[in-house]
């Protein structure tokens, strides 16, 4: 399984779904689970970004599905970072 991290914006219609339905965040918590992708870590953050999210995943593959299949709903801009646990990076450039 690999890690990502995913910084992401609402769009206008996905601020006004959030504040309607704030645990519209968890359901789609649990579309993304069915998708393959597991939510480890997630943060309402402020600045640019709105939430940051720390996934795992099989591959890359089921991260592009699930960026297009949230990206095509017109709520929220993704922007998704490979992330590699730091034993792992150690020991990748030892």
């Amino acid at each position: 399984m690999a890690y990502y991290v995913i910084l992401s914006t609402l769009t206008d219609e996905g601020r006004k779904t959030i504040k309607e339905n704030p645990k519209r965040i968890l359901e789609v918590n649990k579309e993304l689970a069915k998708m393959g992708v597991k939510v480890k870590e997630q943060y309402a953050v402020l600045g640019p970004y709105d939430f940051v999210n720390i996934v795992e995943a099989p591959d890359n593959q089921t991260i592009m599905k699930m960026s297009v299949e949230l990206g095509s709903r017109g709520s929220v801009q993704l922007l998704t970072l490979t992330a590699l646990p730091i034993q792992e990076f150690i020991k990748t450039i030892s």
